[in-house]
């Protein structure tokens, strides 16, 4: 008798909104055990050469192969084989687009609902850290060749990870005062909670890599001295500079970039003040202006901190917002509200600078422009405000300058990212780049991708000295 198909996917338990705007705590609770198996039982088992759900996963995660292990109650072997190929899970597991990417080719979408690729990642994760199951990482033998990695984000985790399992000795380089980059400063904890973080940082320091943190290179140390020291050295610095509108009144008190906005919330724990000593202004009313993840996430932060009223302002329409839709719906269920076809064109303050007021205008929406989204055109005469107590903008980030203003032989596209060929080799000998401080600002799996082809663009390096005599800049 043929199996039955269960086309409804399981829903994963979460906390009720009118709760979750009170507390940081993790929104989704994952799976039972229980409901972790009936959701695997869903799959249909595509062949590995042939599951288009690998071939949809940046780090080509082997997706039957962990979801039948779930079957077979081998949690350990579960993890195994998510971690030949990504060393993160627990965080992939939370903050990946899987809907974008895995989900999106699931053959079960032909026939129901596709299969909860990120959730059933993250419980194998979840259940290995409570149960204290450890995969059996295969180490090559020390080969005597030591690389540098500058910046502890995704990408240069990843790098980290599968360099030391080739035999490298690694030693990585974070800005901060605490290892994850964009991982620990910018997700918010009930999206991506601290310890989880923490916990794939201690594993990856339990297979031997070293990390220094507060060390800022091109100021603490020169990209230079890496060279000199390292066989090889990989960028992984991301994309930390906050965009503004060079609009009237942007410097007003209580404008922030996204930026510092979660970085003091996240990182500095600005939401326990004044038991940690990072204050946020928080007043009645916020407005973020932008639709991607970055601003959900500081829309639905703000609610946490204490603002009574957040409204995130958007040039276009729903349709066009970039965010994740489970983003955007968390976002409403916990009142946050939406002003579609808007633009900022001034902020007003008080007698001290204190943001008062956003002067809006509205927008029609004319032709496609190059992201192939119909572009905003301000209509003449609508202009109105909005009365506020303070801004963020989330309108995009791009690389710090600090590592190579003073490397000329570093080259730089017009938007301030890193130039790499299709190995992920700069135009300084010896050092590779990868994740947002190549592609600008994009998702943790993609950075994460890069890592890894980028490891074995190393390795290659190290093992050959072959270095072409001039980079054919690869397009992301």
């Amino acid at each position: 008798m043929a199996k039955q198909i269960k086309k409804k996917r399981i829903a994963v338990p979460e906390q009720d909104p009118q709760a979750r705007i009170h507390n940081f705590n993790e929104v989704a609770l994952g799976y039972t055990f229980e409901l972790a198996k009936e959701e695997a039982s869903r799959c249909i088992q595509c062949p590995y050469n042939f599951a288009p759900c690998i071939k949809g996963c940046p780090v080509n995660v082997n997706i039957p192969g962990f979801i039948k292990k779930i079957l077979e109650n081998d949690m350990k072997g579960a993890l195994e084989v998510i971690h030949e190929t990504n060393s993160l899970p627990g965080i992939t597991g939370r903050v990946c687009p899987q809907e974008e990417q895995c989900e999106m080719n699931c053959v079960m979408g032909k026939l129901g609902d596709k299969i909860n690729i990120g959730k059933l990642e993250r419980f194998v994760a979840d259940y290995a850290r409570e149960h204290g199951i450890m995969p059996e990482t295969k180490i090559a033998p020390k080969n005597g060749k030591k690389v540098a990695i500058v910046g502890s984000g995704p990408s240069g985790l990843t790098a980290a990870s599968d360099l030391i399992k080739m035999g490298y000795d690694v030693t990585v380089y974070e800005a901060l005062h605490e290892p994850g980059g964009v991982l620990i400063y910018g997700i918010p904890e009930f999206r991506l909670p601290k310890d989880i973080v923490e916990y794939e940082v201690k594993y990856l320091k339990m297979l031997g890599a070293k990390i220094e943190t507060n060390v800022v290179i091109g100021k603490t140390l020169s990209l230079y001295d890496l060279a000199k020291e390292y066989d090889a050295v990989f960028l992984g610095t991301g994309a930390g500079t906050p965009k503004f509108l060079n609009l009237p009144g942007v410097n007003c008190k209580g404008i922030y970039s996204a930026n510092e906005f979660l970085t003091r919330i996240n990182l500095m724990k600005a939401y326990k003040f004044p038991e940690y000593d990072t204050p946020i202004k928080v007043g009645k009313r916020l407005a973020v202006i932008g639709a991607g993840n970055v601003a959900m996430d500081a829309a639905r932060s703000a609610l946490r901190v204490g603002f009574e009223e957040v409204y995130i302002l958007y040039r276009r329409t729903r349709e066009y917002m970039t965010a994740r839709e489970e983003e955007i719906q968390h976002a409403e269920e916990e009142g946050v509200k939406f002003m579609f076809l808007v633009s900022p064109v001034e902020f007003i303050g008080d007698d001290n600078c204190n943001v008062k007021v956003v002067k809006l205008i509205m927008n029609k929406l004319g032709e496609p422009d190059s992201s192939g989204r119909r572009r905003p055109e301000p209509i003449p005469g609508t202009e109105f405000a909005l009365e506020v107590d303070a801004v963020v903008f989330a309108i995009g980030q791009k690389p710090n300058k600090v590592l190579y203003q003073e490397v000329p032989e570093l080259k730089t596209t017009k938007w301030g990212t890193l130039i790499v060929d299709e190995k992920y080799r700069t135009t300084m000998r010896g050092v590779f780049a990868g994740g947002d401080a190549v592609r600008g600002e994009a998702t943790v799996v993609l950075a994460m991708g890069d890592g890894k082809r980028a490891a074995k663009a190393i390795d290659e390096y190290i093992r050959t000295g072959e270095w072409p005599e001039e980079i054919n800049q690869k397009t992301f």
